[in-house]
């Protein structure tokens, strides 16, 4: 099992019997979950950070999108500025309400609404402009989003996680026997072979949570700006699992002459350019590139200052059975039936 901070071992039972307590709770109903009127789908994992999320909503937003529903998405907005519910559009600050909230705005085509109280975010999702389609929510990161009932649980789940530990000495929220409250687990499809039988033998018999395959793709966008394409790379990011990033962009044949890393959603200034500029020139690299989380956090001021192209690793993910996945979902949520619910759209 992996310990990131062993030091916090002890502490570990600890935080288990808190999360036993809050399940016990809220099985015998005495914490009350609230329901929006519209079906809930969320992503979500049992990390902390570095399961992939983000491109899962994003597959999920233009699915449902392109199946003629009214997709809505609602999202925390972690370590953003700003206060209260809001609506975010795809150029806003990613200071104020959040890098993961601005990139959701900008590539899923859909409404975006943030707020630490997805369910009031949710109302006024549906609060905003009229719409002729079923509208569907989906909820990012909100596997431990307790407040706020679901119709259906996506959970992705990778190498990492079933090697970590607990919080607060490893980044797991939950432990893995969580996964028996999904409706289906995503595993990347490199390895399903390794992890389906894990997901099976921690499932219950009477629920065993359907298993999704992604193939995941990356892909590197260019500066238009810039008539000859960086050949020496500096890559850069403030992610919760640097090392992947890295990992993905030399499997695509893209190895960065050096990296460095900040932490997780890492909000950059003049300091931190100042730095990555000088590692560029230590290694005579003439080109920079970053997540697109961490490129929407770069003001064009910032941009400047690197001096340099900024090429910008774009993440999607597809189901290898779209079909069936989608089938399964159809018919856990009654609510997506759009001949049952017609008064609703």
């Amino acid at each position: 099992m992996t310990t990131r901070r062993p030091w916090l071992l002890p502490l570990v039972p600890v935080y288990g019997a808190a999360l036993a307590i809050k399940s016990k709770l809220l099985e015998k109903g005495w914490l009350k979950r609230r329901r929006l009127p519209n079906p809930v789908i969320s992503v979500g994992s049992v990390s902390v950070g570095g399961a992939g999320k983000t491109p899962v909503v994003l597959m999920m937003a233009e699915i449902l999108r392109q199946r003629g529903y009214g997709v809505r998405i609602l999202t925390r907005g972690y370590k953003r500025s700003s206060l209260g519910v809001a609506r975010v559009e795809p150029f806003d600050d990613a200071g104020w309400h959040g890098d993961e909230p601005v990139l959701l705005a900008q590539r899923s085509e859909v409404p975006v609404f943030v707020g630490s109280d997805r369910y009031t975010a949710g109302v006024m999702a549906e609060q905003g402009e009229p719409s002729q389609q079923l509208i569907v929510h989906l909820l990012d990161d909100g596997f431990q989003h307790w407040q706020l009932a679901r119709s259906f649980d996506i959970v992705l789940l990778t190498k990492e996680d079933v090697e970590d530990r607990l919080l607060p000495a490893g980044n797991l929220r939950e432990p893995l026997s969580a996964l028996r409250r999904a409706d289906a687990v995503v595993l990347r499809a490199e390895e399903a072979a390794e992890l389906r039988p894990f997901v099976e033998e921690v499932a219950e018999e009477e629920k065993k949570p359907r298993v999704w395959l992604v193939r995941r793709r990356l892909s590197l966008l260019e500066d238009a700006a810039v008539p000859e394409t960086p050949t020496k790379l500096v890559a850069f990011c403030g992610i919760a699992r640097p090392e992947n990033f890295r990992q993905m962009l030399t499997a695509e044949g893209y190895e960065p002459v050096t990296m460095v890393t900040f932490a997780d959603h890492h909000a950059y200034d003049e300091d931190d350019i100042k730095r990555l500029v000088e590692t560029a020139q230590t290694v005579r690299a003439n080109g920079f590139v970053t997540t697109e989380k961490d490129a929407v956090k770069l003001t064009p001021l910032l941009r400047d200052l690197l001096g340099a192209p900024v090429m910008i690793a774009r993440l999607e993910v597809e189901l290898v059975d779209r079909k069936e996945a989608l089938d399964q979902l159809m018919s856990s949520v009654a609510e997506l039936d759009r001949r049952k619910n017609r008064d609703r759209v």
